[in-house]
């Protein structure tokens, strides 16, 4: 083998051993574990056009779930039998309007990469609160969780969670309130991590899922497990950036039941809705990926609409 055919192999082996590495580190991207940025999220500094931004959301989920009423009665079950997925009486169901409750799971993780970003650290949760309404009760915001992890001089992490005096609630409107949060000692570097959850028991009604904010995300994913006798109407985004699926499932429910005999389930449409390395708002401030769903049929009285000029978890 002659001088240059080694060499040419041999800047082929570090071409390829440098896109493996690359993929190697970029496969560490997203880190779905809460609670420890990985390296790779330490090391981000951006892609592409998003490399002059002043923040980036490394990673954001929402998962929601339903909590069926042991007083559900599908029409054509019996003894806890699963329907068929072609059962004639597929969708029919006998409840309690105020038996079955939503729960939402939302997780965001962030990181400032230049000091003009310290405000990205701040967040509202916009959830449903009606005034004076004896009939539908207001869903419940808990569980909210901040941490803050920052390198010291010496490259050491620490972490400190943020005292809930940072949370400050507001009214918007007859129908929503808002939950300011706000991080204080932020700075260029700091990963900042949310948790929180929104019960709700209006099960005609899901919150709008928003991939795109004001500053560049790298990964953000939708989980919904939705009964299939309720059915939305759909319109999931046309973005080449974002992954819809949906697949047929089962939920158990009543599993406790006294008469000792198999729980009750009940035919479910999983969704997952995945976008990754999602830029911006572009300069109309449209929002080109975003996942929204509307019940079938409408009810008489249907939930308030989202005020138009909020997104459910729009980091501000």
């Amino acid at each position: 083998m002659n001088k240059m055919v080694y060499y040419t192999y041999q800047k082929l082996f570090f071409l390829a051993a440098f896109l493996i590495y690359g993929s190697l580190a970029n496969a560490q991207l997203p880190n779905e574990k809460f609670g420890k940025p990985s390296k790779e999220e330490w090391e981000f500094t951006g892609w592409d056009d998003a490399f002059d931004a002043d923040a980036v959301v490394l990673c954001k989920t929402m998962t929601v779930s339903f909590r069926l009423p042991s007083q559900l009665s599908i029409i054509g079950q019996e003894n806890g039998d699963a329907l068929p997925d072609d059962s004639p009486d597929f969708g029919t169901s006998q409840t309690y309007e105020d038996g079955i409750m939503v729960d939402y799971e939302f997780k965001l993780r962030t990181k400032i990469l230049k000091p003009d970003g310290v405000g990205h650290a701040n967040i509202d949760i916009v959830y449903y609160d009606r005034v004076d309404d004896q009939f539908m009760t207001p869903d419940e915001l808990s569980d909210l969780k901040i941490k803050v992890f920052t390198k010291n001089s010496k490259g050491k992490v620490e972490k400190r969670t943020v005292n809930a005096d940072s949370f400050v609630k507001e009214r918007v409107n007859d129908y929503y309130q808002v939950m300011h949060v706000v991080v204080p000692d932020v700075q260029a570097g700091s990963i900042i991590e949310y948790q929180y959850k929104i019960t709700s028991f209006r099960h005609t009604f899901l919150y709008d899922w928003t991939f795109q904010e004001c500053i560049p995300t790298v990964y953000a994913r939708c989980d919904m497990e939705i009964p299939a006798f309720l059915q939305f109407r759909a319109e999931p985004p046309t973005s080449t950036l974002i992954q819809t699926s949906v697949k047929p499932g089962h939920q158990l429910y009543d599993i406790n039941r006294a008469d000792m005999k198999k729980p009750k389930s009940c035919p479910t449409n999983r969704y997952k809705i995945v976008g990754s390395h999602i830029p911006s708002y572009d300069a109309t401030g449209r929002s080109v990926a975003m996942f929204t769903s509307r019940f079938l049929p409408p009810s008489d009285q249907g939930p308030a609409l989202m005020p138009a000029d909020r997104t459910h978890l729009k980091i501000l």
